[in-house]
């Protein structure tokens, strides 16, 4: 395995980050992760600009772009799979141990595992923790994703994939690495950016090209919603077939199904819309 760091391609038994880097020490780093196919990153300039946003809302330099498309270059051509996924990660490098940064410089990191096609359909639960829409953090993907190993263990314990918040106010927010879409008397619906969720590249994306609208949803809006599905990088559309104890046996609904074809149909034509 080849990964890219500080400028190379490395092996990844020598590849080392510092015990200093301010990303372990304290968290202080942005990612993305970008699907591929056959070694063609999916929606790669979206991830780019996504991750600039990130590195300017955390104080962190603007990434050099041109240095990550040759990343993402080099570690997918040294390592083909048919379906991976790649994983940027920009940090605020050396530093001290404490959440003053050093003056060194950021870390830059590219990697890339294989992985598998989802299922169609997954279960989700809700979670008693909150996203706080006005934290200092809202918005961006950062590395500082302790909540989220937390509640993904209570989905995993509860036999589910994903655990979805509400917010401070008891809006519908996000899952811990995914969006989430309802289906409300055939219309489809997802929470808007103020609610404090990611905006998610194929959260964006789906919106687009079916016709979704942004609304404030309540976190019970689970509980009687048509359908439910989730978006990610990884998981594309995804039907919920289980909330919590509710069954939606018919999962994928059709609206879902639906828009699970054009996500499908729309990314095969266009590799970078």
């Amino acid at each position: 395995m080849k990964i890219w760091l500080d400028g190379a391609l490395r092996d990844s038994e020598s590849a080392r980050v510092s015990v200093f880097d301010h990303g372990l020490t304290v968290g202080d780093g942005i990612f993305e992760t970008v699907k591929a196919v056959d070694g063609r990153p999916f929606a790669l300039t979206r991830h780019l600009d996504r991750l600039t946003l990130s590195a300017r809302g955390l104080g962190l330099p603007d990434p050099d772009l041109d240095e990550v498309r040759r990343a993402c270059a080099a570690v997918l051509e040294a390592n083909p799979v048919p379906l991976g996924r790649l994983r940027l990660t920009y940090t605020g490098g050396h530093g001290p141990l404490g959440s003053d940064r050093g003056d060194k410089g950021p870390t830059l990191v590219v990697a890339l595992g294989g992985t598998t096609r989802r299922p169609d359909t997954t279960a989700v639960v809700t979670v008693p923790w909150t996203r706080n829409e006005r934290g200092a953090l809202t918005g961006l993907k950062t590395t500082s994703y302790a909540e989220n190993v937390v509640a993904l263990a209570r989905a995993h314990e509860h036999g589910a994939t994903e655990a979805l918040f509400g917010n401070t106010v008891g809006q519908l927010c996000e899952g811990t690495g995914s969006n989430v879409f309802v289906v409300l008397d055939g219309e489809i619906h997802t929470p808007p950016l103020h609610s404090g969720c990611l905006a998610g590249i194929t959260r964006h994306l789906v919106a687009e090209w079916t016709g979704a609208k942004e609304t404030d949803l309540p976190l019970d809006v689970l509980r009687d919603a048509d359908e439910i599905f989730l978006t990610s990088t990884l998981r594309d559309v995804q039907a919920v077939h289980r909330v919590d104890e509710r069954e939606l046996s018919a999962a994928p609904g059709p609206v879902t199904a639906k828009a699970m074809r054009i996500f499908d149909e729309r990314s095969a034509a266009d590799i970078d819309p």
